[in-house]
């Protein structure tokens, strides 16, 4: 498969999401608890996601859903990996942000 080391780091980034957005989720409550949080939506329609939740989990499963689905492909197109790279860097990004905004 041509993607193999991509897909090794992928991977090992969505496992890092995964955590990440357990303990951001977390906090998320501790601050809806507290009167805080009041958004319907972390990422918008136009960052590439098409889940909308108020929660981390639900975006880092839909990639979780979509990296399986490449895999299993017997052809990934350049651009369909781009833009999963793109969705998982600003996954990435955004929780490191909310967990340095403390």
């Amino acid at each position: 498969m041509p993607y193999t080391n991509v897909f090794l780091q992928i991977k090992e980034n969505l496992q890092i999401a995964y955590r990440q957005a357990i303990d951001s989720d977390e906090r998320l409550d501790e601050l809806r608890k507290a009167g805080h949080g009041k958004f319907v939506a972390i990422f918008t329609e136009d960052q590439g996601f098409t889940e909308s939740s108020n929660r981390f989990l639900p975006y880092v499963q839909e990639l979780v859903i979509e990296f399986d689905t490449m895999q299993n492909s017997t052809h990934v197109a350049p651009e369909t990996l781009e833009k999963f790279v793109k969705k998982l860097a600003t996954l990435l990004q955004t929780l490191q942000v909310f967990k340095l905004s403390k």
